[in-house]
């Protein structure tokens, strides 16, 4: 499997990288074809209080390749619709995990790399509780966005 672009590493603010969803589907559909590749639903929707699981099964060329538990959060009844959607988002990330795709997200020297050549952190401040914390970004990337603004 092709190494991963860096620019297409996303950054959060707690300093956790991921690649976003998108990339796991582009990945897979120029490798397989878009008809090459499916998720399979294994079972119901588990929908909690604040979260929603469900398992998936990746199939290549009609052939099982991996099974991993989706999870998704969401806060109201409105959510529940994209919840589910981002269950089915994140299996697919778990399941790419096996068949290689972003695999050096996970790797403990790669992730260390990427955050000294491609981040900063930067200190902010909550508009109304004042509260300071560090927030991550890519490098010159920097965006605080409201409620949080730079810290002086």
């Amino acid at each position: 499997m092709a190494p991963l672009d860096v620019k297409d590493i996303e950054v959060k603010p707690d300093g956790v990288i991921y690649l976003p969803e998108i990339k796991y589907r582009r990945r897979l559909n120029e490798t397989f074809g878009p008809m090459g590749w499916g998720m399979i639903p294994k079972g119901e929707s588990v929908v909690g209080n604040t979260i929603v699981t469900r398992e998936y099964a990746l199939i290549v060329g009609g052939r099982f390749v991996s099974q991993a538990q989706g999870e998704n959060g969401y806060f109201s009844p409105e959510q529940l619709p994209s919840a589910v959607e981002g269950c089915k988002s994140n299996a697919l990330m778990r399941c790419c995990k096996d068949l290689g795709i972003g695999s050096e997200l996970w790797d403990p020297h790669f992730v260390r790399w990427f955050r000294k050549a491609h981040m900063e952190e930067v200190w902010v401040e909550h508009a109304t509780t004042k509260k300071k914390r560090t927030f991550w970004y890519r490098k010159g990337e920097v965006d605080v966005a409201y409620p949080y603004k730079l810290a002086k």
